[in-house]
């Protein structure tokens, strides 16, 4: 239990608090673990949606690729990438689970103490009011006095945090006394700053670190031709990206870029467990949304910042390679260094189109003939001569002679090849067109 003091400066003093064991968010599961399994379940979900939608084909209008580029267009399978996101999520949640061992346990009943902290530094900050009103030459306390009657605490804003009507009864080794109070405008700013204001510039520098990690390894990988080779051309199997791809990574890259990355920012911000589950969360989501394959105009995460699913598609086209390092959230240090794509992009979009349907139909064709007789495919000679524009052979009348029979009643071997020269000939068309003929009627 921390003791009430007072400052020298005569401050309103400190609340006394009494700490006690937090309890988890969900009563049978700890933080530390419900850490570890909310990104997990962020990226199925969001992926299992992008997935419907793109075998239902619901919005066709919003895609970045055609359904024959992702199957044409990708070096790897669904299964190799099915296996290898796993493979990340295992090491990432082993990871997970030393990281917890250095966070002790989490606390609560300091709260009203930590705002009243700032609340006092807020009465200090004051201070400089009446100085700063005297460099441009305005006496504070007589401004002060005349605002008195009509606003009182702007009065004593103006006097440097002066609010001598303003006080409390402490009791100081079993004695009450009178100690300064706080104005309720301070501690309603103090409030705002502890619950919202330090929480977002926390988290604020949890995702710029998280940025700043990413693209410079990131960028490592691809300017190192050894790093790409080994580990990051994997990644780049997926020229066209789906949604669950979207940790698709050699399991050294996974750990280095993402798991290591978003952990070290975690403790560097200095946020809390439970801040660490909004972190470690929308850094996964955000990342399968990038990967998605879809524009979508109403998607939240593809409007509040420029680094979308169409942004980091682009890094994935092999004239893009080189540009758009920058992921998850923002893209300034693409701008700041140079590294953003500038241009149209239509075009070669296009191209990748026709190329993969090009493809694909070249497939099927050879596919169809495959499974045709190589007699139907070839043309006969009344094809031949349509197609040269030459004049159509007269039939020739077949021989109805009689052949001497065989004692044994069957073909000898002579007549047999005799037979199967001529028409090997006709279809090849030579010789007596004894197909020719059959074909004109």
């Amino acid at each position: 239990m921390a003791a009430n003091y007072s400052s020298p400066y005569e401050l309103p003093p400190l609340p006394e608090y009494t700490l006690r064991p937090q309890p988890p968010v969900v009563s049978w599961i700890p933080d530390s673990y419900l850490t570890l399994i909310l990104p997990i379940i962020g990226y199925w979900v969001v992926s299992l949606f992008f997935h419907f939608i793109d075998v239902y084909d619901l919005f066709p209008q919003y895609r970045l690729h055609t359904p024959v580029e992702l199957l044409k267009r990708n070096h790897a399978s669904r299964w190799d990438v099915l296996r290898d996101v796993i493979l990340q999520q295992i090491i990432q949640t082993l990871f997970g689970l030393v990281l917890a061992q250095l966070d002790g346990e989490s606390f609560y009943g300091k709260e009203e103490y930590d705002v009243s902290v700032w609340a006092q530094r807020i009465r200090i900050a004051q201070r400089v009011i009446p100085s700063a009103l005297a460099f441009v030459g305005i006496d504070a306390i007589g401004l002060s006095i005349k605002v008195a009657a009509s606003h009182k605490i702007l009065a004593g804003v103006i006097a440097g945090g002066q609010y001598p009507w303003l006080s409390q009864l402490e009791s100081v080794t079993g004695q009450s006394t009178s100690a300064p109070a706080f104005a309720s405008w301070e501690l309603s700013v103090a409030h705002a700053i502890y619950y919202y204001v330090v929480p977002a510039l926390q988290f604020l520098f949890a995702i710029s670190f998280v940025d700043t990690w990413q693209y410079f390894l990131h960028r490592a990988m691809h300017m190192n031709k050894w790093l790409y080779t080994q580990f990051h051309a994997r990644h780049h199997r997926l020229y066209v990206p789906y949604a669950y791809g979207a940790l698709y990574n050699h399991p050294v890259e996974g750990f280095a870029l993402d798991t290591l990355g978003t952990g070290l920012a975690y403790l560097a911000s200095g946020l809390t467990v439970r801040q660490s589950m909004w972190l470690f969360t929308c850094s996964t989501i955000k990342t399968v949304d990038d990967h998605c394959g879809y524009a979508l105009p109403f998607d939240p995460l593809q409007l509040i910042t420029s680094n979308n699913a169409a942004y980091h598609d682009i890094h994935h086209q092999s004239w893009g390679i080189k540009t758009n390092f920058s992921q998850p959230f923002f893209t300034y240090w693409d701008r700041l260094l140079g590294t953003i794509w500038k241009g149209d992009v239509s075009l070669k979009y296009e191209r990748s189109r026709v190329a993969a349907q090009r493809h694909m139909d070249k497939e099927q064709s050879d596919r169809a003939k495959s499974h045709v007789p190589e007699a139907i495919l070839k043309p006969s000679i009344f094809e031949q001569a349509k197609v040269n524009d030459l004049p159509l052979p007269a039939p020739q009348p077949i021989s109805t002679r009689r052949s001497p029979r065989k004692k044994n009643g069957s073909f000898s071997q002579q007549s047999i090849k005799g037979l199967r020269d001529r028409v090997n000939q006709n279809l090849q068309g030579k010789g007596g067109n004894l197909v020719g003929v059959e074909s004109s009627h």
